[in-house]
């Protein structure tokens, strides 16, 4: 009291001393503020981390958010499916539907894409050239109206308001975003969704301890003759499913290949095309030289990740070898009947090539090199709910 003028009033005192105590509650508020923690991916020695984006720094506070969201259906307008309904952990977060359905039952025009490694793309989808990041990405299974997926165009508030109310919920959203307001908001729910799906990280496979962690006899003799094939001109895999992650849509430091990683790999050319038929890339560019074009998928997970192609038409690696080795395929009957091989937009890159019952072998011993165990069996990518609410 002995710091106060002598001729200042008892309420001015009392003023006085309310502004102290008010400073000194917000001082001690400040300090007590939950500081995110830095998220640390797990890679191999002296690997590239995937890049992250400026405004959406990756925490661990974030990635349990997101983890918790990405497995609640609440986050579905009409709370039956989730994120994981479609991207299941036992099959690299992918699903074994042809194509995906959505939360109102509207079956979707395209195979759910693996989420090995999405971390590291350039673009995101199956032919979009212009989604250049996860957190664009998520906006499409949760607005999309035709067909309709998780079903939020309309419904945010309410979807919010679930979020809102619970208590785990409130306490997660307030360690992920410390400095916000207690208002659970959709921009913190793409951010934190997309920064679990980021460490979704997978370099624990036989490839990966032979080629990054110096374990030389990783691979077996056939699986070294795969690789073998795999590369060859022969073949021409590498072109199209390159690098580390086995896939030309590969962005490292910042540093993307300059390639478009979208190719007609000749599966289709129908003589009558139907009013709904698929053309890729060509749908958003409306480029002639996209009809047809599809991005390059990672070739990682393939064992868990079937069927494959974008219409998830073919359901083993066998018949995928086989429509490679064929130059594209030739169908003589159904709604999309006539020859791929003969698109006129079909790569140069996909040819005919001969291949014998023991290379064919060896090819999929090799692909099946790149599964990793761990990703599908890691806890700190599972359900985090004992119960989906």
């Amino acid at each position: 009291m002995s710091t106060l003028p002598a001729h200042h009033s008892s309420m001015t005192t009392y003023k006085y001393l309310y502004s102290v105590i008010a400073a000194l509650i917000c001082l001690v508020s400040a300090c007590s503020k939950h500081t995110p923690t830095e998220y640390v991916f797990h890679l191999p020695p002296d690997f590239p981390p995937p890049p992250v984006p400026v405004d959406n720094p990756m925490t661990l506070e974030k990635v349990s958010l997101g983890r918790h969201l990405f497995y609640d259906t609440r986050l579905s307008a009409n709370n039956t499916q989730s994120c994981s309904s479609c991207h299941l952990q036992a099959q690299a977060f992918s699903e074994s539907l042809a194509t995906g359905v959505g939360s109102t039952g509207e079956v979707l025009a395209r195979n759910s894409l693996s989420l090995t490694n999405v971390a590291y793309n350039e673009t995101f989808t199956w032919a979009h050239d212009s989604l250049t990041s996860i957190e664009a990405q998520i906006l499409i299974p949760l607005f999309n109206e035709a067909p309709i997926e998780m079903g939020l165009t309309g419904n945010e508030e309410a979807i919010l308001a679930r979020l809102q109310k619970d208590a785990t919920y409130q306490k997660l959203f307030a360690a992920a975003f410390p400095e916000q307001n207690k208002n659970i908001t959709l921009d913190q729910t793409v951010k934190a969704l997309a920064s679990f799906i980021r460490s979704l990280t997978s370099f624990n496979s036989p490839f990966d301890r032979y080629a990054y962690y110096g374990e030389d006899d990783a691979l077996t003799d056939s699986q070294l003759r795969g690789l073998g094939i795999f590369m060859s001109e022969k073949t021409e895999c590498r072109h199209c499913h390159g690098g580390f992650n086995f896939s030309q849509s590969t962005n490292q430091h910042g540093l993307a290949i300059t390639e478009r990683p979208f190719h007609n790999t000749g599966l289709y050319n129908p003589e009558v095309p139907p009013a709904n038929f698929d053309q890729g890339l060509y749908d958003i560019s409306l480029r002639e030289e996209d009809k047809g074009k599809f991005r390059a998928p990672t070739l990682r997970n393939l064992q868990y990740s079937a069927p494959y192609m974008h219409d998830g038409s073919l359901a083993t690696l066998v018949e995928v070898i086989d429509f490679y080795a064929q130059g594209g395929q030739n169908l003589s009957s159904g709604p999309l009947k006539g020859d791929g091989r003969a698109h006129p937009q079909k790569s140069d890159l996909i040819k005919a090539f001969p291949l014998s019952e023991e290379e064919k072998q060896d090819l999929i011993h090799f692909l099946h090199a790149l599964n990793d165990e761990s990703f599908i069996e890691n806890p700190l990518y599972s359900n985090p709910w004992k119960t989906q609410p």
